[in-house]
């Protein structure tokens, strides 16, 4: 099947979807109804279906480092249990879902392809050829394509085309980017979903799940950047004239701040993380120095009481580190023009008391915190950064259609790397 990445008429039925985001510090499943919309939002134009939660389940991640699975059996373990969270509160059984992946040596490439049209009109079979052609380009040993998408249309070598069905021309040629990531992760990543009795029915980049929930229409439209700080990984996610264009990955994350807390105040993991929750801080005061935190030791008769500037002082070197090194890798890309002045931060660790004032500093660029959009049902706690990717996980479907991938002479949403993913295509002909 080949999703062609053009609108097409609007479904009459609706369908429940499930999603699960498996991240390095928290698992979150969510059950979602989406209803066809009767018309586009302002703000949210691409939305072709509402989407109200009926039941979510989240738990700290056990066997995850990462985003890549190290522990079979504790990964197993956390998934059953948010999953039937999840389930319990929607009143249903789920047998597939919409996962995400942020680890993998995530890779973004473009590449140009064409074909021959003989003067004739260009047809969606036309389309569909190059858009095959394309998505050859970027197979590779070792690597799974997680991504194939068109940015862009030319007939004749002229570009810009954003609909060329119906045009005349004896060359039409596509512009794809296309995202890979390793496969042992991915073998992994089903492996364990697998033996909860799940199937996979798609396996989506975080950076582009959190730009989905997060970027409104203005932002895809003119060019904007989403980072989202996660628990294990940092990613970077690029979208312009509506379009996903590139995609990276650090591994370094919140989790990386609350272990440099361990280390350097003496104490466990579980302190570190509440001191960074209750009094740290990505940027410091003038009153840092004059307030007292008090750190219990390793041992239980062992405390010490120091200023809250030394929390922050060690907070702040890895989150600097984090942000330039997101800020290097934007400006690699060749895409820190686009990006402009627009840039969204999302993802649990940007919710760190002063984390925006760093990040504009740093990027030099106008900064705001990005919350899911555009979904109701979702409690209180789940409206925040920390759920953008899982929002975006259950947004996807509805710009799948932009996607199309060759496998084996076949178009479609299977994935060969030690194992197929089940398809979505007939899922999201049936549903959407």
């Amino acid at each position: 099947m080949t999703i062609l990445p053009f609108p097409r008429q609007r479904s009459t039925r609706g369908g429940v979807l499930t999603v699960l985001d498996i991240g390095s510090t928290k698992l979150t499943c969510i059950i979602a109804r989406l209803k066809p919309r009767d018309g586009d939002g302002e703000v949210l134009k691409g939305r072709t279906h509402q989407m109200r939660v009926i039941g979510i389940g989240h738990c700290r991640s056990n066997g995850v480092k990462g985003g890549i699975i190290v522990d079979l059996d504790a990964a197993e373990r956390s998934i059953r249990k948010v999953v039937e969270s999840a389930e319990h509160m929607a009143g249903l059984t789920v047998d597939s879902i919409i996962v995400n992946l942020a680890a993998g040596r995530l890779k973004s490439e473009s590449f140009v392809a064409h074909v021959d049209l003989a003067g004739h009109e260009v047809e969606t079979g036309d389309v569909s050829r190059v858009l095959s052609a394309g998505a050859k380009l970027a197979e590779e040993a070792e690597r799974t394509v997680l991504h194939s998408l068109p940015t862009g249309f030319s007939l004749d070598e002229e570009s810009g085309i954003t609909d060329p069905r119906g045009m005349v021309a004896d060359r039409l040629g596509v512009t794809m980017h296309v995202l890979t990531g390793d496969a042992g992760p991915l073998r992994n990543l089903e492996l364990a979903i697998n033996r909860c009795h799940l199937s996979v029915e798609r396996i989506v980049a975080t950076p582009y799940a959190s730009g989905l929930s997060t970027l409104v229409d203005d932002e895809v439209s003119m060019g904007a950047a989403c980072i989202d700080l996660g628990g294990g990984t940092t990613t970077l996610s690029v979208f312009q004239n509506g379009r996903f264009i590139h995609a990276d990955a650090v591994a370094v994350g919140g989790h990386h701040v609350t272990l440099d807390l361990a280390r350097g105040m003496s104490t466990s993991i579980e302190e570190a993380e509440r001191l960074k929750v209750m009094h740290g801080s990505a940027l410091p005061s003038a009153a840092d120095d004059r307030e007292l935190v008090t750190v219990p030791g390793l041992s239980s008769d062992d405390s010490t009481t120091i200023p809250r500037s030394v929390v922050t002082k060690i907070i702040r070197a890895r989150t600097e580190e984090t942000l330039e090194l997101i800020r290097d890798r934007l400006n690699a890309s060749g895409h820190a023009g686009i990006v402009g002045k627009r840039l969204v931060l999302t993802g649990g660790g940007s919710q760190l008391n002063g984390m925006p004032e760093v990040a504009r500093r740093i990027l030099g660029r106008n900064v705001r915190i990005g919350r899911p959009l555009g979904v109701s049902g979702l409690p209180e706690m789940g409206k925040g950064p920390a759920f953008a990717t899982a929002v975006g996980l259950l947004i996807y479907p509805q710009v799948a259609r932009f996607e199309t991938r060759q496998r084996g002479g076949t178009a479609g949403f299977a994935t060969q790397a030690g194992g197929r993913f089940a398809r979505v295509g007939a899922w999201l002909r049936e549903s959407f």
